[in-house]
Parts: structure tokens; C-alpha cells; sequence
């Protein structure tokens, strides 16, 4: 996967420009400051190969070993934010709803999950999907 250029949107949707959207976010520089910007900037994550991002993003209770095969052959091509509950800057925890769009081998196809985030150690990590 190919890093996006310093001009083009990000992946996550947001409208905003990679490079002051997710990529300060995949690059270090800065933390998400709810869980839907967490979510979004994973997505991202996802869309452009940066399974580190993604590994370092999740609870470490309920992330697998290797990530180094996640969603092979897919093309993430758009994300929809569908429900937010909590999450906000002073929570504790938090679900987002989403719709992620793909293509791959197999032809077009959608994950639509709802999934749940905690703050740990002040920042916001990935638990699981609910459900």
C-alpha cells in the first residue's frame, strides 16, 4: 500500500487532509482524542497498511499476536460512522457503529460493526466488536 501524499483527503472520511488528519496520528504524533477519531484513524490504518498503527491501537487483552495477514487483498474504499455512544474526550469508554467498504477478491463487500473502546493508560485503545 502506498503512503498518501501530502495533498490527499484521508481515508477516514473526515474531509480533512492525510497529512493533518491520521497521519500525525499513524506517525506518533499526537493521540485521538475519542473513540470515533480512534476508530476513524484505524480505518485509515487499515486502508493504507499500517498494521503497526493498528496493533498499538488495540487492547492488548483481545489483540491477536500478528497482524501481518489482516484483510488480505482487500481494498478499503470508504468508511460511514453510523452511531457514537460516549467516547467523548472525558470517557472512559465508548461504541462506534460503522460501515466499512471493501473490495477484494471475492467482489464488493461491507463490515458493519459496532465496536468498543476503552481509555487506558489515558489513551484510547480498540477493545472488541459487541455482539
Amino acid at each position: 500500500m502506498r503512503s498518501p501524499a501530502f495533498g490527499d483527503a484521508c481515508p477516514c472520511g473526515s474531509g480533512t487532509l492525510y497529512a493533518a488528519c491520521c497521519g500525525p496520528l499513524h506517525r506518533g504524533r499526537g493521540l485521538p482524542a475519542t473513540a470515533e477519531r480512534l476508530m476513524r484513524s484505524r480505518y485509515a490504518a487499515y486502508a493504507l497498511g499500517e498494521t503497526a498503527y493498528v496493533f498499538r491501537t488495540w487492547h492488548p487483552r483481545t489483540r491477536p499476536a500478528d497482524l501481518s495477514a489482516a484483510s488480505p487483498g482487500l481494498v478499503w474504499t470508504g468508511l460511514e460512522v453510523l452511531d457514537t455512544v460516549a467516547g467523548g474526550p472525558d470517557d472512559a469508554s465508548g461504541e462506534v457503529e460503522f460501515r466499512a467498504h471493501h473490495q477484494g477478491p471475492g467482489g464488493t463487500g461491507v463490515l458493519h460493526e459496532r465496536s468498543r473502546f476503552e481509555r487506558r493508560g489515558g489513551r484510547w485503545v480498540y477493545v472488541d466488536a459487541v455482539g
